[in-house]
């Protein structure tokens, strides 16, 4: 009994311990991204603007009709899209192409694994302004390095043409957060055995074969967790986007996040606002939900114990029968 009572108190006393870690974390969470978010799903439903803040007047769905009858949310929308999957999906090419690299056998690989890491250390700001005065038209360097290899035939407007200006930001997005992905890649595949690679290799397996067969499959957590994070990341991206091009030019590098800045602040506007951040969540939280369901396909589901416990009585069954024959 007192062993019993033991137990109990030491049970008790790691929950209580858990219950010290988890509550700080929690209370933070709730005040810092819990109670915004319900105070802007709650102000989306209201008439509010920073020109009136004392008067607040409900105006049932009027805010999101706005939005929803106005093309410029859904234009946002598209281009909001079409970076994410550009930006993530070469990034996820390059950064396994990198990381397969660091992961060999080349000399000086632990000075690049750390040289790597130089553009993700850079604030995004600085970033931005580094890449203005990289697409600078008239004594940026891209514009010279082109020039000099007759790939055109004269300075491009980089930032300020319909056409170049979002690929202009994918490229400096790209040189900031590739580092990210390749080091979360190689981290994944360090912890692969290399002992799976050595039994490949005398079967006869040539790389490619490798790739698909094994590091693939055993990256498989890591790719969902690093690209799902990038999605994010990027469908939330701000300071680029609003530094380089300020959602320009006639709103070819508009997203979610410059219609809602735009909406808020600029026409000052917080309902509305507040109305196009929901509908934002809401979309992000549908692409993320998908995203994990494709990435559990062919997964296989655990059993049960019952269905366990019922699948081994029969077994016993027949030994008995077995013995007693």
């Amino acid at each position: 009994m007192k062993e019993k009572a033991l137990g109990i108190s030491e049970i008790a006393k790691d929950r209580l311990f858990l219950l010290v870690l988890i509550v700080p974390a929690m209370a933070m969470l709730i005040f810092t991204i819990g109670i915004p978010i319900v105070k802007s799903i709650y102000m989306s439903f209201f008439d509010v603007t920073l020109l009136r803040m004392k008067s607040q007047p409900w105006n049932d769905f009027a805010n999101y009709a706005a939005i929803l009858k106005d093309g410029e949310f859904f234009g946002a929308l598209r281009v909001t899209l079409t970076y994410v999957f550009f930006i993530v999906s070469i990034q996820f090419v390059l950064g396994m192409l990198l990381a397969l690299l660091l992961n060999s056998n080349i000399r000086f690989k632990r000075l690049f694994r750390t040289l790597i890491l130089i553009p993700w250390i850079v604030p995004t700001i600085v970033s931005a302004l580094l890449w203005m005065w990289l697409f600078q038209p008239q004594y940026g360097l891209i514009n010279y390095v082109l020039q000099q290899f007759h790939l055109i035939s004269g300075p491009k407007d980089w930032l300020t043409n319909l056409d170049l200006a979002l690929p202009a930001v994918i490229v400096a997005a790209l040189w900031r957060q590739l580092p990210f992905m390749s080091t979360m890649l190689l981290a994944g595949m360090q912890g692969i055995p290399d002992d799976m690679y050595e039994a490949a290799r005398i079967d006869g397996a040539n790389r490619i074969q490798i790739l698909l067969n094994i590091t693939l499959p055993m990256l498989k957590n890591n790719i969902k967790t690093v690209t799902l994070i990038s999605i994010i990341e990027n469908f939330k991206m701000f300071p680029l986007f609003w530094i380089m091009t300020g959602g320009g030019p006639l709103n070819s590098t508009t997203t979610l996040a410059i219609y809602s800045y735009k909406a808020a602040f600029v026409q000052l506007d917080l309902g509305k606002g507040a109305a196009i951040g929901a509908l934002w969540l809401i979309i992000m939280i549908l692409i993320s939900g998908l995203y994990n369901k494709l990435f559990s396909i062919g997964e296989e589901k655990p059993e049960k114990t019952g269905r366990r416990k019922n699948r081994v009585k029969p077994k016993s069954k027949s030994a008995k029968q077995t013995v007693t024959s």
